[in-house]
């Protein structure tokens, strides 16, 4: 059998970068990233099974030309890792921001999903290996945390575009996964920019922090990289917790 073939999105750092790896080093996948940049992380992986692109996801005709350079080389897409995603702007609802920055959330967060699928829902709908999609969400899209608006809506979009494309290509198996709170950038910047606009809703990220709580990205990118390959047919359209009962199968 060949190798399964694989884009993930947001693939330069944190958790699209484990998920990344581990689909190279541990399951012997053909991988296509698609990131902002290449950085000296995403290098270090170079090999003849990994594509790594530089691609704005924000970008509609860049991501279409991407996949169309991931089909040439290898021919297929197998599965997705839509990992790609923004906090910014954190905000209250009643701040002066401009829609124009609520905009750019969405464009990162929910549009570009919508691109990467349909680009690649052909090679997807003929994958002999089963077509997958699996879609890194969050708590925030069940849960209104204050200074994420943004962020809250997009994600809340994302469960909704994963139920859909469920419904709508039932040969495809998608799931949304909620990856915990793990030690990324977007931690970092949760620490430094978010105390005015979270209130009191800052302080347990600065507690987790502080405890040494925060999970390390290879906890969840391994579970989002054997769904990416496995993901089986009744977890398809869900909204799951990385580390819930259902998810024990594909925990390393």
């Amino acid at each position: 059998m060949r190798s399964p073939v694989v884009i993930v999105t947001g693939a330069s750092k944190g958790i699209g970068l484990a998920t990344l790896s581990i689909l190279l080093t541990k399951f012997n996948a053909t991988c296509i990233s698609f990131s902002r940049s290449i950085t000296p992380e995403l290098r270090d992986l170079a090999s003849d099974r990994l594509l790594a692109l530089e691609c704005d996801v924000a970008d509609e005709s860049a991501v279409k030309d991407c996949v169309e350079k991931a089909i040439g080389k290898y021919h297929y897409i197998d599965g997705l890792v839509l990992n790609a995603g923004t906090l910014d702007p954190i905000c209250r609802i009643g701040d002066d921001i401009p829609i124009s920055e609520w905009k750019k959330n969405f464009d990162i967060n929910f549009f570009s999903l919508v691109t990467v699928i349909q680009a690649t829902l052909p090679s997807l709908r003929t994958s002999e290996l089963g077509g997958r999609i699996v879609f890194v969400s969050s708590g925030a899209a069940v849960k209104g945390f204050p200074g994420w608006g943004p962020y809250n809506a997009s994600k809340a979009a994302l469960n909704s575009l994963c139920r859909t494309i469920a419904e709508e290509e039932p040969s495809i198996f998608s799931v949304a996964v909620r990856p915990g709170v793990v030690n990324t950038a977007m931690q970092g910047a949760i620490r430094e920019n978010g105390a005015s606009a979270m209130g009191s809703g800052h302080q347990p990220f600065l507690d987790l922090h502080t405890n040494g709580l925060l999970l390390e990205p290879e906890a969840p990118g391994h579970v989002l990289a054997a769904l990416a390959l496995q993901c089986p047919a009744e977890l398809s359209g869900r909204f799951v917790s990385w580390d819930e009962d259902v998810c024990r199968p594909f925990v390393d």
